[in-house]
């Protein structure tokens, strides 16, 4: 659903996001993050996590969108 580019431009923002809230359980650094966003259609979706999440696993019904909790 969206470029690589805008993927990356997306995650550094919650990144800045997630930091400036200075929440006491969150870590310093790198805060590990996964978002799910749903397009308009069931083929339209993307992950995005966090920029620096090499070996970050995304769960399966995740990466063939078949999450059953939509909010639809």
């Amino acid at each position: 659903m969206f470029s690589p580019e805008l993927k990356r431009k997306i995650s550094a923002q919650i990144q800045q996001l997630l930091a400036s809230l200075d929440h006491f359980e969150l870590p310093e650094g790198e805060i590990q993050f996964l978002l799910h966003v749903d397009g308009t259609e069931n083929w339209s979706w993307a992950n995005i996590k966090n920029n620096n999440a090499i070996n970050y696993l995304i769960p399966t019904e995740l990466k063939r969108n078949m999450y059953k909790g939509k909010m639809k």
